[in-house]
């Protein structure tokens, strides 16, 4: 794996465009999570997909669709990160969160389990703290069977799954992502099935964009609190949400907006994820750092004036 490019700062993220041995392009991030320092947390966010198949008129991960990475080029992105960032060899957080949340939908690449078997063996189990995010796929049931296995084998309470729905409305949930998905309703039977007492309860994440619909209730007759927490994350300013005309119900200013308070009222947790705004800037956003890398290419890289810094430059 070859590094093109990288963007941001170390104290905050950090966005890599690498690419593979057949000439296909990924990036991946690290971060870590103000005000948490490095010591205690440090946050590895993988691609699994060359691109996306799914096409979410929010996410810049969906201009192209190139295949499936291996485990092998999956665990690469991990061994760069750490290789750069510990040269030593010895890993100094508590907690490595490896998400399975970058490019791609992991639920379409089976090599995502086998990667998930494999990091144990590689990394100190004792602060693995794995995390995959999907939108439920229909067809993909065995990939979900075995994720439980594999989760209940090998990580226990220390592993997050989040299904991102972003809304309680069908009709919205298929235009913010258009694909065949699990109705909520199979969302809720599975996430019940994966949880387990004292583990951390299965996510549901909503990029909470205006006019898209919310419903506490909806929620509540198909989503117990004792298994599942809801997050709340801004739509992000990626090209594609701007070309789109989506823009985000939530932003660092106004964060206790009606949703927030009553999903709270219905007896969730709810975590608002809202993030720092200089990850804007770096281009930390899903896809957005590839993007603009590909679009800057065609239009003649002397005349490229994004903020990215050279492998291998000063």
């Amino acid at each position: 794996m070859n590094i093109l490019a990288e963007s941001g700062k170390d104290e905050l993220a950090r966005v890599y465009i690498a690419e593979t041995d057949d000439g296909k392009k990924i990036e991946f991030v690290e971060s870590v999570q103000p005000p948490v320092p490095l010591e205690d947390k440090w946050v590895l966010i993988l691609s699994t997909l060359f691109g996306c198949p799914v096409g979410c008129p929010f996410c810049d991960a969906g201009n192209f669709y190139e295949g499936k990475l291996t485990a092998h080029e999956i665990l690469s992105q991990v061994d760069y990160l750490v290789s750069r960032r510990f040269p030593e060899g010895r890993i100094g957080t508590r907690r490595l969160k490896i998400q399975f949340a970058r490019m791609g939908e992991p639920a379409l690449n089976d090599d995502v389990l086998k990667a998930l078997e494999r990091l144990p063996d590689l990394y100190p189990p004792d602060i693995l703290f794995p995390s995959v995010s999907t939108v439920a796929p229909a067809g993909r049931e065995a990939f979900f069977d075995r994720l439980r296995e594999v989760k209940k084998r090998l990580y226990g309470g220390r592993f997050q799954l989040q299904f991102s729905i972003h809304s309680t409305d069908e009709g919205a949930r298929a235009w913010l992502v258009p694909v065949r998905k699990w109705g909520l309703d199979r969302i809720a039977e599975y996430g019940r099935s994966f949880h387990a007492p004292g583990e951390r309860k299965v996510t549901l994440n909503f990029a909470l964009a205006r006019g898209v619909p919310v419903d506490a209730g909806v929620l509540r007759r198909l989503f117990d609190p004792d298994h599942f927490l809801i997050k709340i994350t801004p739509v992000n300013p990626t090209y594609q949400a701007t070309r789109n005309g989506i823009s985000s119900q939530v932003t660092p200013g106004a964060v206790d907006c009606g949703p927030v308070r009553e999903l709270r009222a219905a007896g969730y947790d709810v975590i608002l994820s809202i993030g720092e705004l200089e990850e804007n800037h770096i281009g930390s956003n899903c896809g957005q750092h590839l993007t603009h890398y590909i679009e800057g290419a065609r239009e003649m890289r002397d005349s490229y004036t994004y903020p990215v810094t050279q492998a291998g430059a000063a």
